[in-house]
């Protein structure tokens, strides 16, 4: 019993990363209520579960009457393990989901299955059917067939026994570590389910959010090079702290072409391009939002693919990355291009997805998923000045599919950057330890 419930508490641990207590979350045949009753809103449905205990039978439903029901997400704590039929499961919960909806799947690693079946009959642990002892590749498979799409994967718990003080240690900074956790006891995915693409889904429109600070001799260009994307779109200048007269240029040029195109003005209330976007993302009305950054390294002439990858859902976070394609001599020191590659590999780690170019200004996600982004901010804080890290770590904590949008990178014509390589990378290794403390050693 001790062990169960120390399992039971670092699974619970690792599964509210993604799953807040406002969430409905639906477990399907769980083996008890351990975890579910820690969600006010939630439901438990009965498929075919194995001797399941009592207290978690009590207010289930059947699949069937999950349709009418908003769920956030579905947890399979170890039912794959048990169930006759993976691929009818899958699809049926497919059928009563959203595409809105996360799977959360938690599976035993195959290497455990000895000592698994040791303590099954040395009654450590209450003995269950684990039938199917399935490896990633069969669970990536799975999923593939069963239109989901994997977005995240990791393992836990190195060490499933509660020793004071070394199990925590154990279990939180050595477990995640790469070469070691191969050997962790626990495997725990997220996947979101693919549905096709409506034939007469109207067009999203597109807020273009611009943050500006000495910039003025790119504000005209800009207006005149962003493409028209959807059928309303809304281009958003936030200007902070310039020295130049980019605020007036910004006016100058709202009024010269407010006629032909929607332009939104405004003055930041903060300091840094994060609090800049944030406010420019308030002001924004329409159903996809976009940053660009008024340098113009990233072309303008470019975020039409930023829209079609969001718009046909091969992504729900659309990130651009430099360090595909050659870039112009001058656009990015050797130092920077050091320090990008660095930070793509660590965030990667963190954060489970992966990342060439985390530092690339032009981001793109809905305006939906944005608002419950920002609702949950406080869990990383507001430190981030850039503005990136903030919709990243939101990003990887709602289990977004993360895709990048490989982009050629231009150098500045006007002005001086804004960055500062030295003193901006000792705020972003902060950022990295502080995301590795929330997310991964947790």
């Amino acid at each position: 019993m001790i062990m169960k419930d120390y399992l039971y508490k670092l699974l619970h641990r690792y599964i509210s990363l993604y799953v807040r207590p406002e969430d409905h979350l639906v477990e399907v045949d769980p083996a008890n209520d351990i975890i579910i009753k820690q969600y006010p809103k939630h439901t438990v449905v009965r498929r075919n579960a194995p001797d399941a205990e009592e207290s978690a039978a009590e207010s289930s439903i059947p699949l069937e009457a999950l349709s009418s029901r908003d769920v956030d997400f579905v947890l399979l704590n170890g039912t794959l393990h048990y169930d006759s039929d993976i691929q009818a499961l899958l699809g049926d919960l497919r059928t009563h989901t959203s595409p809105s909806t996360r799977l959360v799947i938690t599976y035993y690693s195959s290497l455990w299955r000895p000592w698994i079946m040791l303590a099954s009959l040395l009654g450590l642990r209450k003995k269950q059917p684990e039938n199917n002892w399935i490896t990633h590749d069969d669970i990536t498979n799975m999923l593939l067939i069963c239109d989901y799409e994997l977005v995240r994967s990791e393992s836990r718990i190195l060490l499933p026994i509660p020793i004071p003080l070394l199990s925590a240690f154990i279990n939180r900074f050595l477990a995640p570590l790469p070469g070691i956790r191969h050997l962790n006891l626990v495997n725990i995915v997220i996947a979101r389910p693919r549905f096709p693409a409506e034939a007469d889904a109207p067009q999203p429109s597109v807020s273009v959010v611009v943050a500006a600070r000495n910039e003025a001799g790119n504000i005209e260009e800009i207006i005149n090079r962003t493409p028209q994307m959807g059928p309303d779109d809304e281009l958003i200048f936030i200007e902070g702290g310039s020295s130049d007269n980019t605020w007036e240029m910004i006016g100058q040029m709202a009024e010269k072409y407010g006629s032909s195109r929607t332009i939104l003005t405004g003055q930041q209330d903060g300091k840094g391009k994060g609090d800049a976007v944030r406010k420019g993302f308030g002001m924004a009305s329409k159903d996809i939002l976009m940053i660009l950054d008024a340098d113009m390294t990233v072309p303008p002439e470019d975020l039409p693919r930023f829209y079609e990858a969001i718009r046909t859902d091969k992504g729900e976070y659309i990130n651009g990355s430099r360090l595909v394609y050659p870039m112009e001599k001058e656009a990015m020191r050797f130092f920077n291009i050091i320090g990008n590659k660095f930070f793509a590999a660590a965030f990667s780690f963190v954060l489970g997805q992966q990342f060439r170019d985390t530092l690339c200004g032009t981001k793109v996600l809905t305006k939906t998923n944005y608002e419950k982004l920002a609702y949950h901010r406080s869990y990383f804080g507001d430190f981030d000045p850039f503005g990136d890290f903030d919709l990243i770590f939101g990003a990887a904590r709602m289990g977004l599919k993360i895709v990048e949008v490989p982009i050629r990178y231009r150098e500045r014509k006007y002005g001086d950057t804004n960055i500062s390589r030295w003193s901006h990378g000792v705020i972003l290794l902060k950022m990295l330890v502080f995301a590795a403390r929330r997310i991964k050693f947790i």
